[in-house]
């Protein structure tokens, strides 16, 4: 059932607020509609999906705006105003009814800037199940997607998770299937730097500036699969499980998938700074950075 677009006596449904705050999936009420943000593109120009759900209609038309520009909802018009963009799934939208002399307000809000990286390749499904053999386990279905479309990746500049102790560097990229490269290969990460200091329940996907990045192949206790974060700090003492456990009381955790962890990850502005180039594994360059057991 429908409802009226005019109420009772003619006049048009008027909004109860003049601005208003959306975060993610999360519908907010403004009186004759709800509005939604289906997702953003921090640009530029910064763009975003805007949904309005009238109460007089079934239909939700999508726009999709530019930061500054309007959308209509019923007989009012509304702007996309401003936004403030924590990281690719933390982020909230600020729009504000237009009235006939409206001046708008410069944003003020932060745009997270996307991260910067570039993938090695692809694997096929041979090369996927021959990596699991070698490991001697089933790769979490996100990550093996992941690791199918890209085979690790380098990144153009330093990222970091804000408030996380650690940096993804160009020379120590995500792990891929480099066997003839075994500083980039994930199999040989597990040898180096998994199996002397951890259980096998964990899965070593790099070896980041500050500690390392792992992923959990199961759930452990009351700890939720994900991307977890070790601190160099926490990684001595004596080997075998004993020592394993207290290890792994330090993990930090990051994110519920990889591609969570993506959306956070961050880049670190250096200016002037021109982009490295992708270092293939095996390239003349990274011979200095040859693992040592910790």
């Amino acid at each position: 059932m429908t409802v009226p677009k005019r109420e009772l006596g003619g006049e048009p449904l008027r909004s109860y607020t003049d601005v208003m705050s959306i975060r993610r999936n999360v519908p907010s009420d403004i009186g004759p509609a709800r509005l939604g943000v289906r997702w953003i593109d921090e640009g530029p120009p910064v763009r975003a999906e805007i949904i309005v759900m009238p109460l007089w209609d079934e239909e939700s038309p999508h726009y999709e705006v530019a930061l500054g520009e309007t959308f209509p909802v019923g007989d009012e018009t509304w702007r996309f105003a401003d936004v403030d963009m924590k990281n690719a799934d933390e982020w909230r939208v600020t729009v504000r009814r237009v009235d006939e002399n409206e001046v708008m307000t410069p944003p003020t809000g932060h745009v997270w800037k996307g991260m910067q990286l570039r993938p090695y390749g692809q694997l096929d499904e041979a090369q996927l199940r021959a990596v699991e053999a070698e490991l001697g386990t089933s790769l979490p279905a996100d990550y093996r997607d992941w690791l199918r479309e890209n085979n690790g990746a380098q990144s153009e500049v330093e990222h970091h998770v804000p408030g996380l102790p650690f940096a993804l560097i160009p020379e120590r990229p995500l792990l891929g299937v480099h066997p003839q490269y075994p500083p980039f290969d994930l199999v040989h990460a597990q040898r180096v730097h998994r199996d002397p200091w951890l259980s096998p329940d964990l899965l070593v996907i790099a070896n980041l500036s500050g500690g390392l990045l792992v992923l959990t192949l199961r759930e452990r206790d009351e700890e939720r699969e994900g991307v977890y974060f070790l601190p160099d700090t926490a990684l001595g003492g004596p080997t075998g499980p004993a020592g394993a456990a207290a290890r792994e009381r330090h993990l930090i955790p990051i994110a519920r998938s990889i591609g969570r962890f993506l959306g956070k990850l961050t880049p670190i502005e250096l200016p002037d700074l021109p982009p490295p180039q992708l270092i293939w594994p095996g390239e003349a360059g990274h011979s200095q950075h040859e693992d040592q057991p910790r």
